[in-house]
């Protein structure tokens, strides 16, 4: 399409901005809200996503990361709505892009995480399963019951088909898909949450928003594939020019879980956080609302749940509290060590528990109860487990070819790696005294499990000799 047509169509799609609210993020610039979308961001339910950080507990650690799940929202919102207009100015009469359309693909990038909550992934993927016996619960369903809710309660006058296909949108992702409506636009569906190959705008957003916020460099540039996005055959593909740049989306992502949202110190106060809120559970009815929209946006299913354990006086909530002021005063669960499951024992891996740790101890001083170790596995991959996402990507030769292809790796680089997951096991302390009893069973289990020790060094003698500075 010509420049003086694209032109046209960026104007015919941004002219109504005079009846727009404007928002200054730091990271996109300027963000307009289009009234129909005003009327979700202005509501209570959306609104409870300025009381939750987007990287949870990581500010604890990195003290920047205080950005929230409502910042992230809006920035999501604002490149699902540049995406499909950069399409559209490409190839709108071709790909049949319309109002309704563009309307669907931005209410589903803004409201993708309003069932959100609290800390990150730790609600949904560590509290709820051990709470409720491995409860397979989600913020993307609870999203759409969310959604449903906000348009009830507030009366929100929008077409029924738009938001249909915009909650199916919401959990296109692969581990949530659902049926989606017969629908000749699939490529609609890659923007958001994509359940092809995983390049989305979710991760365009979180990946600079949180390196950004953290203080560290983002190599990846989101821009480039923004710009030369094309749809062939119903689906988004790629330049193979930009083979490259795909892969740095995928690494990335594995980087930032490595550093920031696996990091050692994080997760130790993760643990503690898991163990205060499960120990709450009773007393504040947490899981009795986990499946009520009226409920779970009103009861301090966010951040502000570790003040209420805090400050309550309530007996009940001794054992919790005091775990929260050990936060406060950087009492934390001490890290001992850690190792990487050899790469011959991943497709078999079981999860290793408190209970294996203990039983590894040898006749002692000390000795260990399950509830003295805490026991944590990062699984980092390119989003894909021990599978090469960028298999799932199709490139394309030139704008005027009309043929898609995917391109293997050694075609590209050498130098690209060859396996894609990685398994961190890392053991931990409940308490100071107890590092140098723990780092020794957990040696002891590596020995017995592996044959050998799989850790990179023994537990710095420093650590172990902290129950000297307890005991005197």
């Amino acid at each position: 399409m010509a420049t003086s047509s694209r032109e046209d169509c960026y104007s015919a799609s941004y002219q109504d901005r005079r009846f727009s609210k404007q928002v200054r993020d730091n990271v996109h610039g300027y963000i307009y809200l289009d009234p129909i979308f005003l009327k979700f961001v202005d509501t209570e339910q959306f609104q409870r996503l300025r009381d939750m950080k987007q990287l949870g507990l990581t500010y604890l650690v990195y003290p920047g990361a205080v950005h929230s799940r409502f910042e992230h929202s809006l920035g999501v919102y604002w490149l699902a709505g540049e995406a499909i207009h950069r399409i559209k100015a490409h190839q709108g009469l071709e790909l049949d892009i319309n109002n309704m359309d563009i309307k669907t693909v931005k209410l589903a990038g803004l409201l993708h995480d309003v069932g959100h909550g609290p800390f990150s992934h730790l609600f949904e993927r560590e509290f709820l399963p051990r709470v409720l016996n491995g409860l397979n619960w989600s913020h993307e369903d609870m999203s759409l019951r969310m959604i449903d809710y906000i348009v009830d309660t507030h009366n929100i006058d929008i077409d029924p088909e738009c938001l249909k296909n915009a909650k199916e949108m919401v959990v296109a992702s692969h581990e949530h898909a659902s049926s989606r409506s017969a629908n000749e636009k699939q490529f609609l569906y890659d923007i958001v949450a994509n359940g092809r190959n995983g390049i989305d705008v979710d991760k365009f957003d979180y990946l600079v928003r949180d390196s950004r916020a953290c203080g560290l460099g983002c190599s990846f540039q989101f821009e480039r594939l923004m710009d030369t996005m094309h749809v062939i055959e119903d689906e988004i593909c790629y330049r193979a020019k930009d083979y490259l740049t795909v892969h740095k989306l995928f690494a990335t992502r594995a980087d930032m879980h490595r550093t920031v949202y696996t990091h050692a110190k994080v997760k130790a106060i993760e643990l503690m956080v898991v163990d205060a809120l499960s120990i709450a559970n009773g007393y504040l009815q947490i899981t009795d609302k986990i499946d009520k929209p009226d409920e779970f946006w009103k009861c301090q299913i966010d951040d502000l749940i570790l003040k209420r354990i805090e400050t309550d006086s309530s007996e009940k909530l001794k054992e919790a509290r005091h775990l929260i002021q050990r936060i406060r005063r950087r009492d934390l669960y001490q890290f001992c060590n850690e190792f990487s499951v050899p790469k011959d024992k991943l497709e078999h891996f079981k999860d290793i528990t408190p209970q294996d740790i203990v039983c590894s101890q040898k006749a002692g001083r000390i000795t260990l109860k399950e509830e003295d170790v805490a026991v944590s596995i990062a699984k980092i991959d390119l989003t894909r487990g021990r599978s090469n996402p960028l298999e799932s990507v199709k490139f394309f030769k030139d704008y005027e070819s009309g043929d898609k292809f995917s391109i293997q790796d050694h075609l590209i680089s050498h130098l690209l790696p060859s396996f894609y997951q990685d398994k961190i096991v890392r053991v931990y302390a409940k308490k100071p005294e107890l590092v140098e009893a723990v780092s020794e069973a957990f040696e002891n289990f590596q020995l017995k499990i592996y044959g050998m020790k799989a850790q990179v060094h023994a537990t710095p003698e420093k650590k172990r000799l902290r129950k000297m500075m307890f005991s005197s």
